[in-house]
């Protein structure tokens, strides 16, 4: 997994509330012969595709600079909906790394972080004044995520704290999973074994097949 540490980057403002997964990546993407590499085609496709396949012109992610992004600002419960995993991936495919919104579905919160990509959460007013910052001037006027200060940077210097817990945040810094933050304790975990083997010898016993 990526690691996320710093990011400066243009920033894509999608402020619809309530953008469901389904929105995100149609469920008929993750069947078949699509791979994960291939699904950032199809993110927003709803948004972005007119019926006969042509861009929508009006949809921000179809426009310069945005389609560039990194960054999304959304809007309140970003990622509701059905769980699937695919709608993270289709966004990191597309090539964000992070999203600025208010609230998410929970789901979509948890799966972010599996995934190397940052779900950030600051106040509505907070999203909606970085959003008109960056459209001033959107190709300078770039945003700052930074995860090791756990401050998000407006284009004019102004600086947004954010909360994430703690494990969460050294797993994206580290580029690591639940299962790579585990093997990190793999010491941990030979000595605690081996120190429970003398309490509790019992519990370690393989019993022979009858």
């Amino acid at each position: 997994m990526e690691k996320f540490t710093v990011l400066r980057a243009i920033a894509a403002p999608l402020l619809r509330e309530n953008i469901d997964t389904d929105t995100v990546i149609r469920i008929e993407r993750l069947v078949g012969a699509n791979r994960r590499s291939e699904l950032g085609r199809y993110a927003f496709e709803a948004l972005r595709y007119r019926p006969d396949a042509s861009e929508e012109p009006g949809f921000v992610l179809n426009t310069e600079p945005y389609r560039r992004a990194k960054i999304l600002l959304a809007g309140r419960n970003f990622g509701c909906g059905s769980s699937r995993e695919g709608a993270v991936w289709a966004l990191q495919q597309f090539g964000l790394r992070a999203v600025l919104a208010p609230s998410f579905g929970d789901i979509f919160f948890n799966n972010c972080f599996q995934n190397g990509v940052l779900p950030v959460m600051l106040d509505a007013a907070v999203v909606e004044r970085l959003a008109a910052e960056v459209a001033a001037d959107p190709e300078r006027n770039l945003l700052t995520v930074d995860l090791e200060r756990l401050r998000v940077v407006a284009p004019g210097g102004e600086e947004f704290a954010f909360a994430i817990d703690e494990r969460r945040r050294e797993a994206l810094l580290e580029g690591l999973d639940e299962i790579g933050l585990t093997r990190k304790r793999e010491a941990e975990i030979t000595a605690f074994q081996a120190a429970d083997r003398g309490r509790r010898p019992w519990i370690y016993s393989v019993e022979s097949a009858p």
